[in-house]
Parts: structure tokens; sequence; C-alpha cells
């Protein structure tokens, strides 16, 4: 921390700070959440008090075992910090609180792109080009993108599975059942949810809605799960089949969560992904040529 740098500071609208400059997320179990003068403190099962700074924090995961008083609820959206209920270990995802503290212009475009038909398309074409910078997609349907983009992630796997000469026999998740998966399923798994929480908490932050997306649709997330796609490759397969190597076998959640921790702060996740939306979204284009 820089000399004379305060870690505890009043919130004001004008000293938010935004999603690209925070801490990606804090996961915590087996606790209670409440207000200390001005700021949140987390109280463990054994009675360790923790002040957390969540003016720094991009969003609270809240995993089994936790509470969270309503002071501490209106503290953390004060600071623009999601919380979002996880089960443990993030291996679930099951809901975020929205931030009020947006500004609704985001969702506003993310509606008027969606419910255009080639607008909408564009937007999926921009995210299927991030995979396929090579390819012409130039007047391809949405099916034949998704098509496309089914036969990399499959290949995907096998190209990791024989890097890091790991067995794969395909993709497989039973919901409610993840011990019955295989080491790298487990820990595509607890990947895969963690990113959804980081990602949720970072849309709603920004203004935007985690329920209208462009690829995916039916599910309770897509515009969550298009984003996800772009990232999944090193935060989570890459990752996967790498710990399945390192672990011999045995499943170990810790080390799950540091090595994703450690990946989601290497890549600078929030500064990509607020670039990667307006790019995507094409909002940095049309606010250019209004200037």
């Amino acid at each position: 921390m820089a000399a004379g740098q305060r870690l505890f500071v009043k919130v004001t609208r004008d000293s938010l700070p935004q999603v690209k400059d925070k801490y990606p997320f804090l996961y915590l179990e087996r606790g209670r959440l409440e207000i200390d003068d001005s700021s949140i403190k987390w109280i463990d099962s054994e009675n360790n008090v923790v002040p957390l700074p969540v003016a720094t924090l991009n969003a609270l995961l809240l995993g089994p075992g936790t509470s969270i008083t309503h002071d501490a609820v209106k503290t953390a959206v004060a600071a623009n910090c999601s919380v979002c209920w996880v089960g443990e270990d993030s291996l679930l995802f099951y809901a975020a609180g929205f931030l009020p503290t947006a500004d609704t212009r985001n969702l506003k475009q993310q509606i008027e792109l969606s419910a255009n038909p080639a607008k909408s398309v564009e937007v999926a074409r921009r995210m299927f080009a991030r995979r396929f910078p090579d390819a012409d997609l130039e007047g391809k349907s949405l099916k034949e993108m998704m098509g496309m983009e089914g036969h990399r992630v499959r290949s995907l796997y096998q190209t990791k599975a024989e890097q890091y000469q790991v067995g794969w026999k395909g993709r497989k998740f039973v919901p409610g059942k993840f011990e019955t998966s295989d080491v790298t399923n487990q820990v595509l798994t607890a990947s895969n949810a963690a990113l959804y929480g980081i990602l949720c908490s970072a849309v709603h932050s920004m203004g935007y809605s985690p329920h209208i997306g462009f690829i995916h649709s039916g599910s309770p997330l897509p515009f969550v799960y298009d984003l996800a796609d772009l990232y999944k490759e090193h935060l989570c397969i890459d990752l996967a089949f790498m710990l399945t190597r390192d672990m011999a076998g045995r499943y170990n959640k810790q080390k799950v969560s540091a090595a994703f921790r450690e990946r989601v702060i290497e890549m600078d996740l929030l500064v990509r992904l607020a670039d990667d939306i307006q790019d995507i979204l094409g909002v940095s284009r049309a606010r250019g040529r209004r200037k």
C-alpha cells in the first residue's frame, strides 16, 4: 500500500471504484458479516474478526454457513461491491444482489441490441471472432457459429488432455453429484461456477443485465455464459487439465481455489472484461462517433 493511502475511506458516488480497478472477489464461508463503524467486518466460526475493504472488492461470494446483516448489505452496495450466494468453494452459483448504483444507459443499449435480430447476431459474431480470429464469419448464422464453437471446444479438451497427459472421457456434470465426476470434470465445474460468480457481479456493477444474452438463451444467466466462453480456455479448461496432472487424481479444493484466483489476477480479468464488453457491444465505437 502506498504511503499515506488509507484502507478505509468514506465512500461517495465520486469515489466509487470502477469494476476494473477492484480486486476480483473474496470467498467466505461459515461466519457472519456485520458493520463495524462505517466498514464491514467478518466474524468467522472461531470468533476471529477481520475488517473487509469492500471499496476495493468487486464481489463478496458467500458460501455455506454465512449470514449478513441489513446494514452490511447497504454498505457493500454503497461501495459498488456485489454480494453473491454460492455453494461451497463456489461450486454452485445461486444468486446475486442487484446493485442500484449502476447507470441504466448500459442496460438500455444492451436491450436495444438484443431486440434487433441483425444487431444481436453481429454482437454474437464479435464474440465468436475472439475464438476464430482467422475465420471469415461474415454471413454465418448463429447456429453455424455455435456449431463451430462446439467443435472447437471438443478439440480443445482433447488437445489439453494430450498436452498434460491426462485421460479424458468427455465433459460430464450431474447437478448435486459433484463427487461422482472425475477430477478434471470437478475442477471444470468448480472453476466455471467461480467464473460465473465474478462475471455476474461485474455485469451487475457495470449496469448490464446477466439475463439478456446474444448467444445463449433459455438459461438463468445467458449474458454471463456468453462472456464466460471468452475466458474459459485459460481460466478453466487449461487449469483443469494442469491441476489434474499436478493433483495426481485427488481433488484438492484449496489448491483449485488458489490456482483459479491466481489466474484471474494474472489475467487482470476485470480490466479486460470492462474493455471487452464495450468492444463487443460496440459501445466505445458509438461513443467515439458522438464526440
